[in-house]
């Protein structure tokens, strides 16, 4: 692998997506553990720092709350904790997909209106049936 092994906030956070506001919060809250700092004492992050706040960003982009991701980092540091991870995850499964569900039941609503004003715009469709 070719490039830097180390990055600044500024690039981790166009990197990861985040604000350099949220990457200090992370590492405050303990979501990311205490990152290495130059010989001028400004951050620097590591692959392995950038790998795991891409996750934290996915997790957090699923809707995860901060209180799971927070558990997650803490059983992660923490050798056998393969089943309560395993729980953990499939608990924010359930929630995925039942918000997923209802996301899926709102978009279909919202077809139906885009159908139903396309064939009341004139040219575009049929004509519309008696529907507010």
């Amino acid at each position: 692998m070719t490039g830097p092994s180390h990055w600044t906030i500024r690039e981790t956070a166009e990197i990861c997506g985040l604000t350099q506001t949220t990457l200090r919060w992370y590492e405050r809250i303990g979501l990311v553990e205490r990152v290495e700092r130059g010989s001028d004492n400004r951050r620097r992050y590591s692959r392995s720092d950038l790998d795991w706040i891409q996750l934290l960003s996915r997790l957090r982009a699923t809707g995860m709350p901060v209180k799971d991701m927070l558990r997650y980092a803490d059983l992660v540091r923490k050798p056998g904790t393969e089943i309560e991870r395993l729980e953990l995850f499939q608990t924010h499964r359930r929630r995925l997909l039942h918000a997923m569900a209802v996301q899926n039941d709102c978009l279909s609503l919202v077809e139906k209106k885009i159908e139903h004003y396309r064939r009341a715009v004139p040219g575009t469709g049929e004509e519309p049936e008696c529907e507010p």
